[in-house]
């Protein structure tokens, strides 16, 4: 340790006359002690998450420059996260660990895709954010399972057309890069859900953009696009983000869209003032329709409905077990269950409320007891509502 190591430590070895029996004891310096304390622990709490069993390991944070051999002993792990070390690659005995379904390799320094993470074929999500990848494996395409990817802050100056190959995922995390256009052929991504573009090199809008239709989340922040195309097409479209960008005011989106930048929320605040006074005007119509009428009036409000469909009046049916088999035939029909763990956002403005039917006229008392007719003498008048009363 050189003239460092002389400065803290002295020992009767450096003492010329003086025998063992009279030697003083060796002083540490208090710094390394602390050091020395700290390593010990952190490698007893290691090997005590080693020895859990929990499918769950955090390797984070502990300054690995490789990672621990042993770990790819552990094939009962379904997560693994190894974040923030100094880590280049893994080591190939992590393929065994096919339970995986998530592995976070962010903020470590990869230059590229360790191999044996695309042999981990139930993967559904990948962390490689803040590395240094510039591209990606075409063995990445054994990831058929992968549902969201995040690779931020590398530096990518193409698009990975490599991600074609992973027919689920929804969720692509690619901002912070050094990408200036995107694939023509980039609708070819149609499961995916929500994309991350901030903080790349765009100058102008990618069109191809234009016809995902199915995307959910799109995030174009600071980036230098100084003009937007109407979105209002993009039906699915719920977040738009397109802040730090060179413009006063967001694109035109459709009404449930939630956007966020310059002048986003003078324009949210302009859109629930017109919400309310076309629902209020709305109300109002059917009331003054229903009170002008002569005869009997079923009206409803339906909020964010389809003004121009037709509501018909249901006829009882004579048969009752005719109509219970097809309610029991309706509630055995199978229905969808969307997973919405890889996009979380909060969708805001799909309100539906209905009014109860109201039915105004006088006189109208009947007892059910005495209520008598025949099903092919009762003849039903009604009139089809103006548009203005389904509103």
């Amino acid at each position: 340790m050189g003239k460092f190591a002389n400065q803290l430590f002295w020992s009767s070895a450096h003492q010329p006359g003086l025998s063992s029996s009279r030697a003083r004891p060796v002083p540490i310096c208090p710094f390394l002690l602390a050091q020395l304390i700290r390593l010990t622990e952190a490698f007893l709490q290691v090997e005590e998450l080693l020895e859990s069993g929990d499918p769950i390991l955090d390797l984070s944070y502990r300054r690995f420059k490789r990672l621990p051999v042993r770990v790819c002993r552990l094939t009962h792990l379904q997560k693994l996260y190894v974040c923030g070390n100094s880590l280049r690659t893994l080591p190939d005995g992590v393929a065994r660990l096919q339970c995986l379904r998530i592995l976070a390799l962010d903020f470590n320094k990869m230059e590229d895709v360790p191999p044996a993470v695309c042999q981990l074929t139930n993967l559904t999500r990948l962390y490689l954010g803040s590395n240094r990848l510039m591209s990606l494996p075409p063995e990445l395409r054994n990831l058929r399972s992968l549902r969201c990817l995040w690779m931020e802050s590398n530096y990518f100056q193409r698009f990975p057309q490599e991600l074609y190959e992973l027919p689920h995922l929804k969720s692509l995390q690619i901002g912070d890069n050094r990408l200036k256009t995107l694939p023509s052929d980039l609708w070819r991504m149609e499961a995916l859900r929500g994309l991350w573009l901030y903080g790349n090199r765009f100058e102008s809008f990618p069109k191809v953009l234009l016809r995902m239709e199915h995307l959910e989340i799109l995030d174009l922040d600071r980036n230098k696009i100084s003009k937007f195309p109407s979105l209002k097409h993009l039906h699915s479209l719920r977040l738009f983000s397109y802040d730090h960008n060179p413009v006063d005011g967001p694109p035109r989106v459709g009404e449930e869209v939630l956007v966020v930048g310059e002048g986003a929320a003078e324009f949210l605040e302009e859109r629930q003032a017109r919400k309310e006074r076309q629902g209020e005007d709305a109300e109002k119509e059917a009331k003054e329709a229903a009170l002008a009428g002569d005869e009997p009036v079923i009206h409803g409000i339906l909020k964010n409905g389809s003004s121009g469909s037709k509501r018909t009046a249901a006829v009882p049916s004579g048969d009752y077990k005719e109509e219970e088999a097809r309610e029991e035939e309706d509630a055995a029909l199978p229905f969808a269950e969307y997973d919405g763990a890889e996009l979380e956002y909060d969708e805001e403005g799909v309100d539906y409320e209905t009014e109860e039917l109201v039915f105004e006229e006088e006189g109208f008392d009947v007892e059910a007891g005495e209520l008598d007719y025949e099903m092919d003498r009762v003849d039903y008048d009604y009139e089809e509502l103006d548009d203005t009363e389904t509103r």
